[in-house]
């Protein structure tokens, strides 16, 4: 056999190599033509269904009906608490809503991320908000996930005037014996509230 007839042979078969790895690839990427797409609601600002990690769990929408504990703050702002619930998980997960009441924008939230480094590059974050169990003597910061990013709303840069900021964080579950808490939000004074679940 000569050089020239080895070559082209070598030439078609990898030919039939690419178009077999082709077909694979574009049956592979091919999907279910007949099932609709379920709308995304994935915004940094509103909890997740429980289990996504990317998120720490976070329960649904509260029930914005509810109030459990309110507390004003600077500039016309109200931060209403929804719920404070524990979850099989090993969590507390606080929903609730800041409300600003008055005539201008709010746009002093750097604070609310708190003072730990590692948050500080995080952008805009209700990070610095934390669980006090005054009986175990023990404080309990926001949870992480594994790249530093607080597992609580963020990507905000201000509440605008008569409007409602909807909010969560996850906390470590203090021990089931502990239901009652003081809630800590920066530039707001502290709550106590009560666990439930």
């Amino acid at each position: 056999m000569s050089i020239r007839r080895i070559l082209k042979a070598r030439r078609g078969a990898a030919a039939v190599v690419m178009t077999a790895t082709l077909a694979l690839t574009v049956a592979g990427c091919g999907g279910d033509g007949n099932k609709k797409e379920e709308p995304s609601s994935s915004s940094s600002s509103k909890p997740s269904d429980k289990g996504d990690k990317g998120s720490g769990g976070a329960s649904a929408q509260p029930d914005t009906s509810k109030v459990i504990a309110t507390s004003k703050g600077p500039s016309g702002l109200v931060l209403t608490i929804n719920s404070i619930q524990r979850d099989s998980g090993g969590f507390v997960t606080v929903n609730g809503q800041v409300e600003n009441t008055g005539s201008a924008a709010f746009y002093d939230t750097p604070a609310w991320r708190g003072t730990e480094q590692e948050l500080q590059g995080g952008g805009q974050s209700v990070g610095g908000a934390t669980l006090v169990d005054k009986v175990g003597k023990k404080r309990y910061y926001v949870l992480r996930d594994t790249e530093g990013r607080c597992l609580c709303t963020s990507g905000f840069t201000q509440v605008d005037a008569g409007k409602k900021m909807p909010i969560f964080m996850q906390f470590p579950a203090p021990p089931d014996t502990t239901t009652q808490v003081d809630f800590q939000f920066p530039t707001f004074p502290t709550v106590s509230v009560e666990i439930s679940g």
